[in-house]
Formats: C-alpha cells, structure tokens, sequence
C-alpha cells in the first residue's frame, strides 16, 4: 500500500468524505488528464472505503430505546442492523 493511501486509514470521516467529495468533482469536471483520472479513482475508492468502515462503526455504537407499554422508556438495546 502506498504511503498516500496508507494516510487514509487514520482519517477522521469528515475529512474522507471532504477529500472524497472533491476527488467527485473534479473527476466529473473532466479537467484532468486519463493518468490523474485514474490516480484520483483510486484515491476516491480508498476514501469511500474508509467512510464506509467508520459508518459501520458508528453504527454499531448506537443504540435503541426501549419502550414500555405504558410509553415511557425502560432501556436501551442494541440497534438492530443488517
């Protein structure tokens, strides 16, 4: 893995998907060479990827209230995802 893509694993969402989302663009522009085109998707790949992998976590993370029957919350469970 090179050491452009290996950055990527400790980089927090927001910052992915910013980069991500400018790679996109730039990408739709066509302002860039085939070279930088495919240089740039691959980036782009790597960054999805790790905006997906820390989704998953959050998702993960968060949980459901449980409701009694009279409404009120009783606790809380695991969301349940899949």
């Amino acid at each position: 893995m090179s050491e452009a893509l290996a950055e990527i694993d400790s980089m927090p969402f927001e910052k992915a998907m910013q980069e991500l989302e400018e790679i996109v663009s730039r990408l739709e522009k066509g302002s860039v060479s085939l070279d930088e085109s495919v240089k740039l998707y691959e980036r782009g790949d790597a960054l999805k990827k790790r905006c997906d992998a820390l989704l998953a976590q959050a998702e993960a993370r968060i949980e459901k209230i449980n409701l009694g029957d009279n409404g009120a919350p009783k606790g809380v469970a695991p969301l349940d995802v899949g």
